[in-house]
């Protein structure tokens, strides 16, 4: 469906989950990555102690990743 993302966790605890296709735009991408951090967020559990997200990566299916600075985003 259109606005909904579906994402899945492995047991090394890696978030898998496409926030846009290549024709995107920078913005359009961003503005996703932001709504999928906000919602990882407000998923978390009350009583989890210590840093939720140590590292931001982006790739495509099968490129290298690029570790995302965490500090220019809103979410």
């Amino acid at each position: 469906k259109a606005g909904q993302v579906r994402y899945r966790t492995d047991k090394a605890g890696i978030i898998h989950c496409t926030i846009g296709k290549v024709n995107f735009d920078v913005q359009a991408l961003k503005e996703n990555l932001e709504a999928l951090l906000a919602d990882l967020k407000k998923a978390k559990p009350a009583a989890s102690k210590g840093t939720y997200m140590k590292k931001i990566a982006l790739s495509t299916t099968m490129g290298p990743g690029l570790t995302i600075d965490q500090s220019g985003l809103d979410a």
